[in-house]
């Protein structure tokens, strides 16, 4: 196919079509994919849940909310879970000398 004679309005209609064309072979090759996983499990006797959630492959089986280890004595409303960057006031406490433990909730 020479691409070079076609005009402007044809590229971006092939250009579509080679788009829903990617997306319908994607999900073919997923659900091929997904019946062959599942045919393996059942060969061996493997439950498809226990291959699924024995999670060892770095994707993160649960996020929930972490409960706050640290609270702020001058403002009570001012939490800190002890994870990500320190909230200002815990620098500004543990700067001033002050041993982290002091805020523990």
């Amino acid at each position: 196919m020479d691409l070079s004679n076609m005009s402007s309005a044809d590229l971006r209609n092939l250009q579509e079509q080679v788009k829903r064309e990617l997306k319908q072979r994607e999900s073919q090759d997923l659900a091929k994919a997904r019946e062959q996983i599942l045919a393996i499990a059942q060969s061996v006797g493997v439950p498809l849940k226990e291959l699924v959630g024995s999670g060892s492959g770095g994707t993160r089986a649960k996020t929930g909310s972490v409960a706050p280890r640290y609270r702020n004595p001058a403002d009570p409303s001012q939490l800190w879970t002890g994870r990500g960057r320190q909230p200002k006031w815990v620098k500004e406490w543990v700067d001033a000398g002050k041993d982290i433990a002091g805020l523990k909730v």
